[in-house]
C-alpha cells in the first residue's frame, strides 16, 4: 500500500493517471476516481469546515449521503459551488476548493465559534438578532449565510430539456432495479431506468456475490447489455431522479459532460428529463446511519459502508488503523472485507451482546479484538481522530463505568443501521411507518402508481429482493397492458440474516461525558443537545424541531441525520418512534443546477419577444424598440440627432395636425361565434353586448371574479352571432384562455366557439385629420365617407385586392381607422402607406406618442390607471352597471361593502398649477391642508406627460371621491417635494369629441 492507495483492486484505471488540485495544492489520482476517493488516497483528512462552529470535517459517506465534503470546483464562469466531493468524477486538471473556510482549511478564523458554542445554541438568532438592532446584525448574518460562492459571470454552459412518456420508470440501477427493468422490458413495455452513479450494480459493486454460478459483475453487464439493445428501453446512468410530482411526473437530471475536463466539453452539459410514467418502481436502496456519540465528527470518522466503498471500488484505504463500531452484522462483514483488502482492523465494538447476533460461520472473530456489549463513547484528535474510547453499555444504551478500553486508531467506521431511501416515495405522497425489526421508516401505501423494491423497502435479503423486484417489473408492465412471461431469478450465495440494536444516541452521562457535543446533523452543526433544547422550549413536533434547529435542512436534507434526530426526540419525549413521526421530504432530492431547469430559455430565449408584421419597415423608419407586453414594438422613430423625448413630442404633435401610422398588430383579436355568442359575451363583459348590431363596435371592460378591472377593449359585431373581441396586447392570450375555461368548465351548456386570431391579422392604425384622405388613395371596397362609415363602426371588404376588416375606433382622440389585413400583407401595407402618405407628410409614431395622445384625451389605460383594487364604479361605469340586470363575471364582488364605499379612489385628471414640469407617476395626493407627510394618502398619479398640443403638463390619477371634487386644489407629494394641482375631468383635449366624428 502506497500512502492510502491499495496496491491492487478497485474499478479505477491505473493506466490513466490524472492530476488535480485541492486548495491550490497538486495531487494525483486515476481515471475512475471520485474527488473524494482521490483525496482519501492522497491522505487528505480535513476536507471542509462545519457551517456553524467551523470545526474540521472529514469525509463521512461515499455517495449522495455525504454532508461534509462540500466543494467549489473550477474558477471564473465555470465555477460551481456546493458540489459533494463524493459525486464529482475526477478528471485531469480539476480544480477544487473547500467552502466555508477562511483563510484556509488548516486555520479557519471562525473556528473560534466552537469555543463560543455555549452562547450560540440552536435558534440563538431568534432570541438575539431582533429589531430595533437588526441593522447592526444583518450585514454579518447575510455574509455568513450559505456555503459556496455563486459565479459572477453568465453561465457559459448549455442545457436542454426532454419530455417523455413511458410505461415503467425504474429509479435505481442496483440489482433490484436492474431485474425490475429487465422484467418490464421483456414484455415490450416502454421502460426507462436511471442510475445516479456512472456504474451499474449498486450494492453489488461494494459487496460482490456469486449469482447463478457467475460473478455479479458479469451478471450486471449482461442485464445492462440486454436493456441497451431493447429498442423501447432507455438506459440512463449519471442521472438523478430529483423530484416526484403529481400525475406520474418525475424529474430527472442527466449529467452529460460533467465528468469531462472543462476544455473537452462540448454540447450539452446537463439535461432535464420530465417523465410521465404510468408506473414507477423505486429501487433507491438504503443509507447507513452514523452513531451519535461525543466528538463523533472528527476527520477520519466515517460510515462503514463508505470505508468499504473506497477500498473496494477505488482502492483507497479509509485508514491505516481502523476501529469499527456497529450495532448490526454489517460492521463485521465490512471489517472482514477490509482486512482481506489489506486494511488493518484494530478492534470492533458491537453494541449487541454476542448471544443476540446471528453472525454466520464465515465471520472469524479471532482476527482482531471484538468487544460485544460495548460502543464508542468519545474520541480524541484534532485534524484527524487519534483514539477511540470504548465503554460497556447497559440494556438501555447508557454507558457504564468499569469495562473500558482506549484504542489508538486513525479511523473509526460507524455502522448504526440502515435507513431506506424513501425521499422520492414520500414526495409522491407515500405513507411511511416505523418498522421495529428494521429500526427504520419504511414505505407502505401510495396513491400514485409507485412501489418500492429492494433495500428501499427495509428488506436486506438480496435473494428475496430479487424475487420481489422481478414481480414488481412484471406487474407494472401487465398493468400497462403488456403480457409478461415467467422471469428466472438468479440464485445468490451467502446468508444475510441480521439483527440490529436500536442505538439513537450513546448516553455518556454516567461516565462524566454529558458536556461533550454529539453530532446528529454534521452539515448544519446540530447536536443531540440542540434537539433536546428545542423540546425543552416546547417545540415537540418533528417539523418544528427541524426548523428550530435546522436539523435535516440545506443540501443534506437529512440523509444521515433525520432518523437519528427522531430517535433523540423519542428518548426525550418518551414516545415510540412511530408516534414521533418523520418530516415530509421535498424536491429536489439533491441540489440540482438551476441552469438545467432553464434549459435553452436563457438570454433572448428566456421570454422571446414577438416581432411585428412590418418590423423591417419600422427599422427603416428609424424605430427605437422596447418590450411592450412581450412584443418588440417601437418606442418612437428617431430623426437625425433628436433625443427620444424630442421624437415623442414631435410625433404626438404631428398626429393632431396631419396623419400618422401606427402598427397595432399585437392587439388581441378573438373571434366568438355560435348561437349563444351574445349571451356568452354578456356574461364576460360589464357592458350589455347582446344589443350590438352587425357593423357596430362597443367599448367594454372585463372583470375578474373579485370584481377588479381585468382588461378593456373594443368589441365588434361582424354579423349575427359572430363577434370580434379586441383585447389589450398583453392580455390577448390570458383572455383567450379565460374564455375557454368558462366555456369548458362552467358554462358547458352554451353553444359557443372561440378562436384566437391575434397572429392571423396585422393591424395598421391610420390616425389624424388626414387619415381618410390617405386611405382613399388605395383601391378599397369599403366606403369611408363619414355619413356611411361612422365612429365606433366596422366594415369588412377588400383593400388593394386583399381581405380587410376596418374599425373606426380611436385611442388618440383623432379620426382613426384600424385596418386589419392578413398578417403576411402587413409589411407591404406599411410600406404602401409610407409611400402614399409622403404627400400628406405621414408620420410613423410609437407607443410613447400614443400614450401622450390618449392622456390628452383622458382615455383609461388598464394597468397604468388601474390597480389590483380598481372596480368599474371607480372608472365611470356606474351608470352602465345600473342599467345591466343580468349576471356577469365579477358582479357579486362589486356589490360588496368595500366596492361601494363612498371614499373609493376614482379616475380623474390633474392640472399642474405650480410649474411647467410633469408630475412623476406614483406621486401621492395629500388631503387639503397637508403639504407633507405624515398624512393619509388620498391617491396617486397614474399617468403623467408634457402635452405638446396643450403646451402644459397633464396627468391622470386615482383620488378618493375624485369625481365629487372637480375644481378642488390638492397637494402632490413626491420625493420630498410638494406641488399644487387642481382636480379636473379627464380629457383636456377636444373634450366634446368633435375630432372623432369628422
Amino acid at each position: 500500500m502506497s500512502g492510502y492507495r491499495l496496491d491492487k483492486g478497485g474499478y479505477i484505471d491505473r493506466n490513466t493517471p490524472l492530476t488535480f488540485s485541492f486548495e491550490g495544492k497538486q495531487y494525483s489520482g486515476f481515471d475512475g476516481d471520485t474527488l473524494a476517493s482521490a483525496l482519501i488516497a492522497n491522505g487528505v483528512s480535513v476536507i471542509g469546515r462545519s457551517f456553524k462552529y467551523h470545526r474540521p470535517r472529514g469525509i463521512l459517506g461515499a455517495g449522495l449521503d455525504e454532508p461534509n465534503a462540500i466543494m467549489q470546483i473550477e474558477s471564473g464562469p465555470h465555477t460551481i459551488p456546493n458540489l459533494k466531493a463524493t459525486g464529482i468524477e475526477l478528471y485531469d486538471g480539476l480544480q477544487a476548493n473547500p467552502v466555508n473556510a477562511w483563510p484556509s482549511l488548516a486555520f479557519d478564523a471562525l473556528s473560534i465559534n466552537s469555543l463560543l458554542s455555549r452562547f450560540i445554541p440552536a435558534a440563538f438568532y431568534y432570541k438575539t438578532f431582533m429589531w430595533p438592532h437588526w441593522h447592526v446584525f444583518e450585514p454579518t448574518i447575510r455574509k455568513a449565510a450559505g456555503l459556496g460562492v455563486s459565479p459572477n459571470f453568465p453561465d457559459p454552459d448549455r442545457y436542454e430539456k426532454r419530455f417523455v412518456h413511458c410505461d415503467v420508470l425504474v429509479i435505481g440501477g442496483g440489482p433490484a432495479g436492474l431485474l425490475a427493468a429487465q422484467a418490464a422490458s421483456r414484455s415490450g413495455a416502454r421502460v426507462i431506468i436511471v442510475e445516479y452513479d456512472p456504474e451499474w450494480g449498486g450494492s453489488l459493486l461494494n459487496d460482490p456475490k456469486e449469482m447463478d454460478g457467475t460473478t455479479s459483475d458479469t451478471w450486471i453487464q449482461k442485464i445492462v447489455d440486454e436493456l441497451q439493445e431493447a429498442p423501447q428501453t432507455t438506459v440512463l446512468n449519471r442521472t438523478m431522479a430529483f423530484g416526484v410530482y403529481d400525475h406520474g411526473l418525475i424529474g430527472l437530471v442527466e449529467r452529460v459532460t460533467d465528468h469531462l475536463p472543462v476544455s473537452s466539453r462540448s454540447g450539452v452539459r446537463q439535461r432535464i428529463w420530465k417523465v410521465r410514467a404510468a408506473h414507477t418502481i423505486i429501487a433507491s436502496g438504503a443509507m447507513e446511519r452514523p452513531f451519535v456519540f461525543p466528538n463523533n465528527d472528527r476527520p477520519g470518522i466515517m460510515l462503514a459502508s463508505a470505508g468499504e466503498t473506497y477500498a473496494r471500488r477505488y482502492a483507497a484505504a479509509p485508514g491505516k488503523r481502523v476501529v469499527v463500531v456497529t450495532n448490526n452484522d454489517y460492521g463485521h462483514y465490512c471489517a472482514q472485507s477490509l482486512q482481506k483488502m489489506g486494511v488493518e482492523i484494530v478492534a470492533i465494538a458491537d453494541a449487541r451482546l454476542q448471544k443476540n447476533t446471528l453472525l454466520p460461520g464465515q465471520i472469524d472473530l479471532n482476527n482482531y479484538p471484538v468487544f460485544f456489549g460495548m460502543t464508542v463513547t468519545d474520541t480524541s484528535g484534532r485534524h484527524r481522530v487519534r483514539s477511540a474510547q470504548l465503554h460497556a453499555i447497559d440494556d438501555s444504551g447508557k454507558a457504564i463505568s468499569g469495562r473500558s478500553h482506549n484504542i489508538d486508531c486513525d479511523t473509526i467506521l460507524m455502522s448504526g443501521g440502515w435507513s431506506p431511501v424513501v425521499h422520492l416515495f414520500s414526495q409522491a405522497g407515500g405513507k411511511l411507518v416505523f418498522d421495529a425489526k428494521a429500526q427504520a421508516f419504511i414505505p407502505t401505501s401510495c396513491e400514485q402508481n409507485i412501489v418500492c423494491v429492494g433495500a428501499a423497502t427495509g428488506e436486506y435479503s438480496l435473494a428475496k429482493n430479487l424475487i420481489d423486484a422481478a414481480k414488481a417489473g412484471s406487474n407494472a408492465a401487465s398493468k400497462s397492458g403488456f403480457k409478461c412471461g415467467s422471469m428466472a431469478v438468479p440464485s445468490v450465495e451467502g446468508s444475510e440474516a441480521s439483527t440490529v440494536r436500536a442505538m439513537w444516541q450513546v448516553d455518556v452521562s454516567a461516565i462524566g461525558g454529558s458536556e461533550q457535543k454529539a453530532w446528529v446533523d454534521f452539515q448544519n452543526d446540530v447536536t443531540a443537545s440542540d434537539v433536546k433544547l428545542a423540546i425543552r422550549e416546547n417545540f415537540q413536533s418533528v417539523e418544528h424541531v427541524k426548523r428550530y434547529t435546522t436539523l435535516g435542512m440545506a443540501s443534506d436534507q437529512g440523509k444521515t441525520s433525520n432518523v437519528n434526530g427522531i430517535g433523540v426526540m423519542e428518548s426525550v419525549l418518551k414516545k415510540p418512534m412511530a408516534q414521533v413521526g418523520t418530516t415530509k421530504f421535498r424536491p429536489p432530492y439533491d441540489p440540482t443546477t438551476i441552469g438545467a431547469f432553464a434549459g435553452r430559455r436563457v438570454g433572448e430565449n428566456f421570454a422571446p419577444l414577438r416581432a411585428l408584421a412590418a418590423e423591417q419597415g419600422h427599422k427603416e423608419a428609424g424605430a427605437k424598440f422596447d418590450d411592450y407586453g412581450g412584443w418588440k414594438r417601437p418606442v418612437c422613430y428617431l430623426q437625425g440627432a433628436e433625443t427620444e423625448a424630442e421624437a415623442v413630442q414631435r410625433e404626438a404633435k404631428a398626429i393632431r395636425h396631419g396623419v400618422g401610422i401606427f402598427e397595432a398588430s399585437p392587439l388581441g383579436k378573438i373571434e366568438v361565434f355560435g348561437p349563444d355568442a351574445a349571451k356568452f359575451l354578456n356574461r364576460m363583459y360589464v357592458n350589455i353586448m347582446s344589443t350590438l348590431k352587425a357593423g357596430q363596435c362597443r367599448y367594454g371592460i372585463m372583470l375578474d371574479e373579485n370584481g377588479v378591472v381585468f382588461d378593456d377593449g373594443v368589441l365588434g359585431c361582424l354579423k349575427e352571432n359572430h363577434f370580434l373581441v379586441g383585447t389589450t396586447s398583453g392580455k390577448a392570450a390570458a383572455i383567450a384562455e379565460q374564455f375557454e375555461e368558462w366555456l369548458q368548465c362552467e358554462w358547458t351548456d352554451l353553444d359557443v366557439v372561440t378562436d384566437n386570431v391575434t397572429s392571423a391579422w396585422s393591424i395598421i392604425n391610420v390616425n389624424g385629420p388626414n387619415a381618410r384622405d390617405l386611405l382613399q388613395k388605395f383601391d378599397c371596397t369599403v366606403d369611408l365617407s363619414p355619413d356611411v362609415f361612422k365612429h365606433m363602426q366596422m366594415r369588412e371588404g377588400r383593400l388593394a385586392g386583399v381581405s380587410c376588416r376596418i374599425q373606426r375606433v380611436s385611442f388618440s382622440g383623432e379620426l382613426s381607422y384600424e385596418v386589419a389585413i392578413p398578417w403576411a400583407y402587413g409589411a407591404s401595407f406599411w410600406q404602401a402607406l409610407i409611400s402614399e402618405g409622403a404627400a400628406f407628410g405621414v408620420c410613423p409614431f410609437g407607443i410613447e406618442a400614443l400614450m401622450i395622445l390618449r392622456i390628452e384625451k383622458g382615455y383609461l389605460h388598464v394597468g397604468s390607471d388601474t390597480d389590483g383594487m380598481t372596480v368599474p364604479q371607480d372608472i365611470g361605469f356606474g351608470r352602465i352597471l345600473a342599467k345591466k340586470k343580468s349576471d356577469f363575471v365579477g358582479r357579486r364582488s362589486i356589490m360588496r361593502p368595500d366596492a361601494v364605499r363612498k371614499n373609493r379612489r376614482q379616475f380623474i385628471g390633474l392640472e399642474n398649477i405650480s410649474d411647467e414640469s410633469p408630475f412623476r407617476v406614483g406621486a401621492h395626493i395629500l388631503p387639503p391642508g397637508k403639504v407633507a407627510p405624515p398624512a393619509h394618502t388620498q391617491g396617486w398619479v397614474t399617468s403623467s406627460v408634457y402635452s405638446p398640443n396643450t403646451g402644459k403638463p397633464i396627468a391622470l390619477a386615482l383620488v378618493e371621491r375624485g369625481t365629487e371634487r372637480y375644481g378642488e386644489e390638492v397637494q402632490i407629494w413626491d420625493l420630498g417635494e410638494s406641488r399644487r394641482a387642481k382636480i379636473v375631468r379627464p380629457g383636456v383635449f377636444d373634450p366634446e369629441g368633435r375630432r372623432l366624428h369628422v
